[in-house]
């Protein structure tokens, strides 16, 4: 019994490593169960046991992989860090998680795209970003002057696309600049002390 429940945990793991591989690859309108199945190396009738359609293991791998970064960020403005150190943590923490999961970004916005209101839900549940902690913090600093005014929308979305941008356009920025693959990930390393200085330095007086 114990060796048929490891090999049918081993299966199931087979099953979701390979769906979340399809799915980030071509959506659910472009996946098909066959090509899970292939990937996972079973057949359908295995995968069709396991997951009886491609809706539900198509919500399994959203709701996973759309949820791994915003209880970080919830986290991150929550915290008793100063404005300038949580900067530094959100674009360090965000371009690590895509480092990790390079196509997370296309996948996340097609699906956006596809059907706004449901996945907006399933990323955020029913807590949005806590931007008035980081409007709290700006307005104080603003106050003493040590920072620009700036809205903590505006700020958010700034360090947000200079974080993600390189990952959407991945294929073209490496044919620009004739980066390899290794040479990718070294300058978005790089990226997690240049975007936190460009954008202290746009807010800073």
């Amino acid at each position: 019994m114990i060796k048929e429940r490891k090999n049918d945990k081993s299966t199931e793991q087979k099953i979701l490593e390979a769906a979340k591989q399809v799915f980030m690859e071509k959506g659910i309108d472009g996946a098909r169960m066959q090509d899970i199945a292939d990937k996972a190396g079973i057949n359908k009738a295995l995968l069709h046991y396991y997951f009886r359609s491609k809706e539900k293991l198509f919500e399994m791998i959203f709701m996973e992989e759309a949820r791994k970064f915003m209880p970080k960020v919830t986290s991150i403005m929550m915290s008793e860090l100063t404005l300038f150190e949580k900067i530094e943590k959100f674009v360090g923490e965000y371009i690590d998680t895509l480092l990790q999961n390079p196509l997370l970004p296309i996948f996340i916005l097609n699906e956006i795209n596809r059907n706004p209101k449901d996945a907006i839900k399933k990323i955020f549940g029913n807590q949005r970003p806590p931007i008035d902690k980081v409007d709290e913090l700006i307005t104080k600093l603003v106050k003493k002057g040590e920072i620009k005014p700036i809205k903590g929308i505006e700020l958010m979305v700034n360090m947000v696309s200079m974080c993600i941008f390189p990952f959407l356009a991945r294929p073209m920025v490496q044919w620009i600049t004739k980066a390899t693959d290794e040479e990718f990930v070294k300058l978005m390393e790089m990226r997690k002390k240049t975007v936190v200085k460009f954008v202290l330095d746009s807010i800073k007086k």
